[in-house]
């Protein structure tokens, strides 16, 4: 697999699942507060998403079909993006936190290029 030299996959599948990976790993490590544990069920679905509809554009039927799927992978990392800004983590989890965020608006970026080279 090649990286660029942030040491980030070019494989935008990979990247995407490691992100969903590393969200859930991120997750297990929350408080048990009522908003955690929902705002978490939130992060892990819209997280997951992401892989899962630039997969489905990957095997897209037509151009239209295509740029749907990752204007909607572009929607889910805005998403995931939202939902880590609101979960406040343990004090030792606060930089996984920015890092995750800061992966979520590249991944964010890259999807809406994709859309505009797409047209």
């Amino acid at each position: 697999m090649s990286e660029t030299q942030n040491s980030k996959p070019y494989d935008l599948g990979e990247r995407t699942k490691k992100f969903a990976k590393r969200i859930r790993d991120y997750v297990k490590n929350l408080p048990g507060t009522l908003a955690s544990i929902e705002d978490a069920r939130q992060l892990i679905k819209a997280s997951g998403s992401v892989g899962a509809n630039y997969i489905e554009a990957e095997e897209s039927l037509s151009k239209k079909d295509f740029i749907m799927r990752i204007k909607i992978s572009r929607k889910e990392a805005k998403e995931s993006k939202y939902w880590l800004e609101l979960i406040e983590p343990k004090r030792d989890w606060i930089r996984e936190k920015e890092t995750l965020i800061q992966e979520a608006t590249e991944l964010t970026k890259i999807f809406g290029a994709i859309v505009e080279k797409s047209k």
